[in-house]
């Protein structure tokens, strides 16, 4: 069935009050039934570092003074406006920035760090100022906001008041590792160990294809109730095929993002990430290398949606972009 305008019934993730009350415990035939980020248990151990100044002595490293102090080396380095390679000299005053340390161990993810301790991982980010992309290291020291101490105290509070979106799967997703390299993405539904992150593409390479014929039902933007919509949905009948957009590396494939349920993202190089949700079954795994018009699963009803239909975004360095203008306009 080709896509025709005249089927825009409601733009936003929650257009409707029967959208947000779509079926939330809609089965889901996943693979791989944890995340990476719940295969490491993350232990709740910030240490507090009052904020002092520190003389440099001969020999010294930034990483050094970090590990002495307790701080983060990236976080001393923005106090002091120290610039890369970081060079300190013996007898430099630096000052150290108080507050509350996570030393990160192998195998751990920025989502995992920020549910053990009940805080948005976006705002982790954001007090570090993490670079893409967003690879933590094992050993690095991430300052935590300062409400942490006040979120709820028990593992089963703060689970059930984390939540997470695509943005935080993007950003947090991959695990510290302790390897000086990455293994080559296998074209095998085998999933990566969970200290490992995924190999993305190089380079972008060809054009995006349509995952699923269907009636569009809601476009990309705002939409009518004032909820914003990141991609497009498709309706199509329950078990219908999804394929990739374009030859990519699996880096998220799950069904722990509440609100599109069953959830397979691919990174294809470049910044170019393409996501698909409310499947009932999820096909591949983290870090499978898939091609173009390879089905990785098939649609449902899963997450927060009222019938069956495909949720499908393409993000470009992270931003939402019109997946209309960068698919072929005949089957529109």
């Amino acid at each position: 069935m080709l896509l025709f305008p005249g089927f825009f019934l409601a733009a936003g993730l929650a257009a409707t009050a029967a959208e947000t009350r779509g079926n939330k415990d809609s089965p889901v035939s996943v693979i791989e039934n944890q995340p990476v980020w719940k295969m490491q248990q993350v232990v709740a151990n910030a240490v507090i570092v009052p904020p002092s100044t520190y003389i440099v002595k001969a020999g010294e490293t930034l990483r050094g003074v970090g590990n002495r102090s307790g701080a983060g080396s990236e976080s001393i380095a923005r106090a002091n406006a120290l610039k890369y390679p970081y060079l300190i000299r013996e007898g430099q005053k630096l000052l150290i920035p108080g507050g509350r340390y996570h030393r990160v161990s192998e195998g751990e993810t920025g989502i995992a760090i920020a549910a053990a301790y009940g805080v948005a991982w976006s705002r982790i980010v954001d007090i570090n100022a993490l670079p893409e992309p967003y690879i933590l290291r094992n050993g690095q020291r991430l300052l935590l906001p300062d409400d942490a101490a006040r979120k709820p105290s028990t593992m089963e509070a703060r689970a059930a008041a984390f939540r997470i979106d695509i943005d935080d799967v993007l950003t947090g997703g991959q695990p510290a590792s302790g390897q000086s390299g990455r293994p080559a993405a296998s074209s095998q539904p085998r999933a990566l160990p969970s200290n490992v992150p995924i190999t993305e593409p190089a380079q972008f390479t060809g054009g995006f294809a349509w995952p699923a014929h269907g009636a569009l039902l809601s476009r990309f933007g705002p939409g009518t109730a004032g909820a914003r919509n990141n991609g497009i949905d498709i309706a199509i009948p329950a078990g219908t095929p999804i394929r990739v957009a374009a030859n990519g590396v699996v880096a998220y494939a799950g069904d722990k993002v509440a609100v599109f349920g069953g959830l397979m993202l691919v990174n294809h190089g470049d910044g170019w990430v393409s996501a698909y949700g409310h499947a009932s079954r999820v096909d591949v795994v983290r870090g499978q290398k898939v091609r173009k018009g390879q089905i990785i699963g098939l649609s449902g009803d899963s997450g927060y949606a009222s019938r069956p239909k495909l949720h499908f975004e393409l993000r470009k360095d992270r931003t939402p972009v019109n997946p209309l203008d960068h698919l072929p306009r005949e089957q529109r």
